[in-house]
């Protein structure tokens, strides 16, 4: 299979991760009017992010393992079929623990979409290219949080929440019938024992990447799932400056995500440590700002930027420790990275209703300090490995020419 099939391949499963994406990350910017329709608190609607994202890191390495013996072409239409379902039986406005389960049903699948779509596009490629491959996947994370996500807040603030739904589903659909009609079929060829991808669970490097994962995606979500209502309350915006600002924050988003995909392969270390300390400037950078708009969208933009790779950031570091088995890492980085939103959706949740809206930024700076600390053990792990390799080709080599 040659490179460009491969980024059809690439494209074809960013195209679905905007429709999946729209639909995981949709309710952020509508959080605060599902509060008021049901009357409860933004810390209890909020479980419908951190519902989603936990049932998705429980459920997710297994489910990959099964799916792993299937076509993946298959496996990832059933995945969106699972959306389409969940969206279109959402935008009736369901009771709120109907609501929640509709919202976990499609979790069953969502890490196989991803990990499938990896792991066809980026198969017997080198790092530089399975980085660059991995980015335009990964990208459509960032992709819909400059399209579908600021749309469905613009119409949800012009005429109901409910539409947003609709808009999701719409993007499901679509995608569904691209995929049908362009995507080839992609049997598994080489079976592989549950043994052997288990196996990776006990590589340091791979602990270290995984643990990486958490914190990051955990840092930037503490701030990141209360977007809309921390610019409503805090900065008196209203629905549709927040939608702008969703608008603007995706576009940053995408430029940093192009930009991090070529600069992680080549220096992931420091280039992880560089967007990490967004997450200690943009509290002090909302703290000192003026209240005009577009100091305000001054610092959106630079939030998108940093926040803009981090899951990008968790496939890198999870699969280079385990290039053995790619689609088990990547529904490892799935599921950890939910847990890390999950984690940081509770967190900034727990300490809004004890301290107000207000503390949201500064909330994820302690797992950032702990992120960092964890870049560093992880460059230790992998200056430690390729000396260890030095070590045996020249004892090799010697041995050869005696």
């Amino acid at each position: 299979m040659n490179l460009i099939t491969k980024k059809k391949i690439a494209y074809m499963g960013c195209l679905g991760v905007i429709g999946i994406i729209s639909t995981e990350f949709g309710i952020i910017g509508i959080l605060p009017q599902i509060a008021e329709h049901y009357d409860i608190n933004i810390g209890t609607a909020g479980y419908l992010l951190s519902g989603f994202a936990l049932a998705i890191a429980i459920t997710g390495p297994f489910m990959v393992l099964v799916a792993s013996k299937f076509d993946k072409k298959k496996v990832m239409m059933y995945a969106l079929a699972l959306f389409l379902i969940s969206n279109f039986l959402s935008s009736f406005s369901p009771p709120f623990w109907l609501l929640m389960i509709l919202r976990i049903l499609p979790t069953i699948l969502h890490p196989a979409f991803f990990s499938m779509a990896i792991a066809a596009a980026t198969k017997d490629t080198d790092q530089k290219t399975q980085m660059q491959l991995t980015s335009i996947i990964i990208g459509g994370i960032a992709l819909a949080q400059v399209t579908i996500i600021p749309l469905t807040t613009f119409i949800a603030s012009i005429y109901m929440w409910q539409l947003s739904y609709v808009i999701q589903g719409t993007v499901i659909l679509v995608t569904l019938l691209v995929i049908f009609k362009y995507l080839p079929s992609m049997p598994n060829k080489e079976v592989k024992s549950f043994k052997n991808q288990l196996s990776i669970l006990v590589r340091p490097t791979f602990i270290a990447g995984t643990a990486l994962n958490l914190l990051l995606i955990t840092a930037w979500f503490c701030s990141y799932s209360y977007f809309a209502d921390y610019l409503s309350k805090a900065k008196g915006l209203n629905t549709q400056q927040i939608s702008y600002m969703l608008l603007l924050f995706g576009v940053m988003g995408v430029v940093s995500n192009f930009v991090a995909g070529r600069l992680l392969g080549k220096h992931m270390a420091w280039t992880t440590f560089f967007f990490i300390i967004g997450t200690f400037l943009l509290p002090f950078a909302f703290e000192y700002i003026s209240g005009s708009i577009s100091s305000i969208a001054l610092v959106v933009g630079f939030w998108g930027i940093m926040y803009g790779p981090c899951f990008l950031i968790g496939v890198g570091y999870m699969v280079s420790a385990a290039p053995d088995a790619k689609e088990f890492a990547n529904s490892l980085q799935t599921s950890f990275g939910n847990l890390g939103v999950s984690l940081g959706t509770a967190t900034g949740g727990l300490f809004i209703n004890h301290y107000g809206i207000q503390i949201t930024p500064w909330v994820g700076v302690g797992f950032g300090v702990l992120a960092i600390i964890v870049i560093f053990w992880r460059a230790y792990l992998d200056r430690a490995i390729k000396n260890s390799n030095q070590n045996k080709m020249t004892n090799l080599d010697v041995s050869t020419y005696h």
